[in-house]
């Protein structure tokens, strides 16, 4: 690789070249990064790109190349079936991989399961702030995200296979306290995106949803002397760019390939292109019909009355998405800020693979800015996955019945919040439950338990929660357990339900019984609106008259 201080600026248009010319400065053994969330971001044509090449497709290279690459990445990429990372999940090609989210890349968690290549999985937040440390040439990144869980290197590290044996994680004491540190290592080249590149290479991203971490990972592999690649819809001619809109400066970028078939520069996996998503326009008051209750919308309006006026939120992937649904039908996402991880403040979430971009947003953070901001205990609330639970409050996300779908943010977000609602299913399967007259009836149980005796990874620690004095609550479609010093305390039952039979007789362990049992609240089970924007306001103007 070129020494970065070695480089001059080029003659106007030098940079642009096709995909299959950029990825041929992939070399083996390189460590690469791509940037990108879902599809938000993801530079598919070059992922493309490089898999054709590997696999012989490409005129100008030797087929069975490049091989041995380390791959580095944080947000998910993929769209749980062949887009995104799944490209290029080919053993041979790949020899290790560093990954936040590992869900909508099944191709990948294949290898990984399957011992074909090293594996790790690192929280989110911290992949994406370690780019800028390696950028500034630092050793790594200090922090306390991650201690108690997988990821602690007294426990797996982060390892998620027999044959991954590199430290990345190590635990150093600093004034008495444990923190984790985080190795840095040089890149060799990154794929990122953008929306318009002129002729020195400055990229902007007017229509993209989000703009992540791309800056970070430009500057971390710039200054490891690494290739540069954007992917970009167009060109301008050089000093006709805003300067306040370049998200990438041109001094950072090696080469830039304007896409060629416009399906593989979409603005999401599900969407070619929204104003709305990019600021263009802002999206007109929308309608919400009310959706039929089930299970799902039981655990999403339960979980929502946990909210309060002025909350900062975040929404989690999965159940949690509702909370935004339940928010419009309430009437009430004025009345507080929703946010989403890759750096969405404000306005309406998308959900499904529109996930991370959203409807009106506020503003957009790069990435590593939101994770600075939850890590510092910005949030107010954040609403979470559940895979699965254990007798002391321990939850697990990231590896579950054979299924690899990692922790993305949700290790720091955990950590970091102070009320906390796990949302989730009483147990996995084909449920199948009604309601009738405000009585839940289950008509067909799911099959696998989730409230289990022991978890396979700690992604959230129980015991370092309790001592945090964090308020956590288990959300379900049946009941609500909140986590105590000792572990889970059954607080609500779902009204019609049977505690012996139809709660404690699909757990492995026996929760303590609140004294207080109660039925969980009747709004829930209604067809109509639980009216809960008057009750936030009212909630509110009697804690500023108690304040006062």
């Amino acid at each position: 690789m070129r020494n970065p201080s070695s480089k001059t600026r080029t003659t106007p248009g030098a940079k642009v070249v096709t995909a299959t010319e950029a990825v041929q400065h992939i070399q083996n053994n390189n460590t690469l990064v791509t940037g990108g969330f879902i599809g938000s971001g993801f530079a598919e044509e070059l992922a493309i790109a490089l898999e054709q090449r590997f696999l012989g497709h490409d005129p100008i290279s030797l087929a069975g190349t490049p091989i041995g690459l380390t791959l580095l990445f944080a947000g998910g990429q993929g769209d749980g079936a062949e887009r995104g990372l799944n490209h290029i999940a080919h053993a041979g090609l790949l020899k290790c991989v560093i990954g936040g989210h590992w869900g909508l890349a099944p191709k990948l968690q294949k290898l990984a399961l399957s011992n074909e290549i090293e594996a790790y999985n690192l929280p989110q937040g911290v992949i994406s702030q370690l780019y800028r440390d390696i950028a500034a040439h630092r050793p790594g990144l200090i922090t306390q995200v991650g201690l108690g869980t997988f990821v602690d290197p007294r426990n797996r590290g982060g390892k998620l296979n027999s044959i991954s044996e590199r430290s990345l994680v190590e635990t150093i004491e600093i004034g008495g306290i444990v923190y984790l540190f985080y190795k840095s290592f040089p890149i060799h080249a990154c794929f990122l995106r953008g929306t318009t590149s002129d002729e020195h290479g400055n990229i902007t991203m007017e229509r993209e949803a989000l703009t992540l971490d791309s800056l970070s990972i430009a500057m971390a592999t710039h200054n490891s002397g690494g290739a540069v690649i954007v992917q970009v819809e167009r060109m301008a001619k050089a000093g006709s760019l805003k300067s306040r809109q370049v998200n990438i400066p041109g001094i950072l970028v090696d080469y830039v390939v304007i896409a060629e078939k416009p399906e593989n520069h979409w603005q999401t996996f599900s969407q070619p292109y929204s104003a709305v998503y990019s600021g263009e326009l802002l999206a007109p008051a929308v309608q919400f019909h009310t959706t039929p209750l089930d299970a799902r919308k039981i655990i999403a309006r339960r979980a929502a009355l946990e909210l309060r006026a002025h909350d900062i939120v975040n929404l989690g992937v999965g159940i949690p998405e509702l909370i935004g649904e339940i928010a419009s039908e309430e009437n009430i996402v004025d009345l507080m800020t929703l946010t989403a991880e890759p750096g969405v403040v404000g306005g309406q979430p998308a959900s499904g693979l529109n996930f991370g971009a959203a409807i009106n947003a506020e503003a957009i953070l790069d990435q590593p800015y939101q994770f600075d901001f939850y890590d510092g205990g910005g949030l107010d609330i954040a609403f979470l996955g559940m895979a699965q639970v254990d007798e002391l409050g321990n939850l697990d996300v990231s590896l579950f019945n054979g299924h690899l779908a990692g922790a993305g943010g949700f290790i720091g977000i955990s950590q970091n919040t102070q009320r906390l609602v796990f949302m989730g299913t009483f147990c996995a399967g084909h449920l199948d439950i009604q309601v009738e007259s405000g009585q839940v009836k289950i008509n067909r149980e799911a099959g696998v338990k989730k409230f289990i005796n022991k978890v396979e990874q700690i992604t959230f620690n129980g015991a370092q929660a309790s001592i945090r004095k964090q308020s956590v609550l288990f959300v379900t479609e049946r009941c609500v357990f909140r986590l105590i010093d000792s572990g889970l305390e059954l607080v609500e039952i779902a009204p019609g339900l049977n505690l012996d039979h139809d709660i404690l007789g699909m757990m492995d362990f026996h929760p303590t019984i609140s004294t207080s049992l109660k039925l969980m609240d009747s709004r829930i089970f209604s067809d109509e609106p639980m009216n809960m924007r008057e009750s936030l306001i009212h909630f509110h103007a009697a804690l500023d008259l108690h304040i006062n």
